[in-house]
């Protein structure tokens, strides 16, 4: 049977995998509903094997769907790579790469990065995006990287269409108010923070993560009296006397709070990129890769 792919339809196909609906793949790709149906049918006629089945009100990608959605990112990534060495050839920039970041990580790395990859001729649109680790691949839907972070406890995302690339492993600390009895201890245990009132982040992200398995494996429940994701307010209150809080080393910047290191407990965040392994072939996004490893291989820990 001579089988015959239509580009199009690999990439309805593949946003249709990346949203999970047929109405997000119309919103993404600026198409009706029944165009994007239609276009998903005229795919399965294509191949000779049904893509989506229905499952209740909704479809969903059949098997055979699953393993042509990763022929997809390969054969759309050959053809973008074609597009990125034609503009080379046209004496074009060296192309632009989309990164999604966690705003402290992203405080911490895009500022060198960008300017590792203007050296290359590089453009970077960098884009916020806090979500817990195991949604964090998500991103790729928008994004052509994503840069994470997780507990160090925590197993690394393993999935067909995701690459894990880790990038720096961030200590965390424990901060507290610079009048704090504890705070010229430079070091403290976690027994002696039995009775303190913490303020941490929403559960799934790394910095809860860590504590609740410090709460394991110590014994001691921490207190959480308040939780909140943005590290200044976090500082602001540790400062203001309203708790503790860990804290990501390089993300303590308040001049009123102190940190000391937790003694007896590897605690830790370990930022990672995530990218579509058939992406990760293309010069722009291997050479924003190395740029974010150069950038945290810099930054001393």
């Amino acid at each position: 049977m001579d089988v015959r792919l239509d580009l199009r339809r690999l990439e309805v196909l593949r946003e249709f995998a990346d949203r999970g609906s047929v109405a997000g793949v119309a919103q993404a790709l600026h198409m009706t509903p029944s165009a994007v149906s239609q276009q998903l049918k005229a795919l399965a006629k294509e191949a000779g094997v049904e893509v989506v089945e229905p499952v209740g009100r909704r479809i969903r990608l059949t098997a055979a769907g699953e393993a042509l959605v990763v022929r997809a990112d390969e054969i759309l990534a050959a053809v973008q790579r074609a597009a990125d060495e034609m503009a080379g050839y046209r004496g074009g920039t060296g192309g632009r790469v989309r990164v999604a970041m966690f705003p402290s990580g992203a405080a911490l790395l895009a500022p060198g990065m960008l300017t590792r990859l203007a050296a290359e001729g590089i453009a970077a649109e960098i884009a916020d995006f806090d979500v817990s680790y195991p949604d964090a691949s998500s991103g790729l839907t928008d994004h052509d990287l994503v840069v994470t972070h997780r507990d160090e406890l925590a197993a690394r995302l393993s999935r067909p269409r995701v690459k894990a690339v880790e990038l720096m492993r961030e200590p965390l600390d424990v901060v507290v108010a610079a009048d704090h009895p504890l705070a010229q201890a430079g070091s403290v245990q976690v027994a002696d923070l039995a009775d303190a009132d913490w303020i941490s982040v929403r559960g799934g992200f790394p910095v809860d993560d860590v504590l609740m398995s410090i709460a394991t494996i110590t014994g001691v429940a921490p207190r959480i009296t308040q939780r909140l994701l943005d590290f200044t307010t976090i500082e602001a209150m540790v400062a203001a006397g309203h708790g503790i809080a860990l804290m990501p080393r390089h993300a303590v910047r308040n001049p009123h709070v102190r940190p000391l290191v937790l003694a007896g407990v590897r605690a830790a965040r370990v930022y990672e990129v995530l990218v579509r392994p058939q992406a990760q072939r293309r010069t722009t996004i291997s050479q924003a890769i190395e740029a974010l490893r150069a950038e945290a291989a810099s930054i001393d820990c």
